[in-house]
């Protein structure tokens, strides 16, 4: 069974019908023990840093939502972050003044610069070819200048460039998703990425299995 963490901000049942129109059981959940118990984890997301990690780390019962996903992530079970997601796995964004993420992948959030050497919409917004800088289970069987879909206006920097997986321009070279042990991350939408995201989600719902 696959966990979507639900913490009040993400497409969550666009990539629920996804995983069941692929065959794979699926939740969305915030309930700390069905996150437990699940094969693996997906982090969506879709609006602000800071709202989110506000979100994911507010107390409850048990443990905050921000725990539930740091205890997954140490018992090697597969973990999938998408777009805010992705971008709450590192260690800091600056989106709307600093915040401190999850800190699972080392690295910072930055915003694209619409004024940089060539002149850039701010979002980046829909579709755009990636590139595989090294072969990695989420992008098995997906062609080289496969075109996905993005909606950002802030982009991943690891500390480690050999995490990433894909890499996409948008005025920079930016990546595109990334992969660190278990944890597996994407900038953009692979639930609104056509047979090309679907692939993907495929591919994470069936490594390791």
């Amino acid at each position: 069974m696959i966990a979507i963490v639900d913490y009040g901000m993400g497409n969550l049942r666009s990539v629920e019908k996804a995983l069941h129109k692929l065959g794979h059981t699926a939740t969305v959940t915030s309930d700390a023990a069905v996150m437990q118990s699940a094969d693996r984890l997906i982090l969506p997301g879709v609006g602000a840093f800071g709202a989110a990690i506000e979100r994911l780390r507010r107390p409850r019962d048990v443990e905050s939502l921000a725990e539930s996903v740091l205890r997954f992530a140490d018992t090697g079970r597969p973990l999938l972050g998408i777009c805010l997601g992705m971008q709450l796995l590192l260690s800091r964004s600056e989106e709307l003044g600093e915040h401190q993420g999850l800190g699972l992948v080392p690295g910072d959030v930055k915003r694209f610069d619409p004024a940089g050497d060539r002149a850039i919409k701010v979002p980046h917004m829909g579709w755009n070819a990636i590139r595989f800088p090294r072969e990695s289970p989420l992008t098995v069987g997906v062609e080289p200048e496969s075109q996905v879909y993005f909606v950002h206006s802030y982009y991943c920097a690891p500390a480690d460039p050999n995490c990433w997986i894909a890499e996409c321009r948008h005025g920079v070279a930016f990546c595109a998703a990334l992969q660190v042990g278990n944890l597996l991350a994407a900038q953009f939408h692979p639930e609104k990425s056509g047979a090309v995201g679907l692939r993907m989600l495929d591919n994470f719902a069936r490594w390791g299995a």
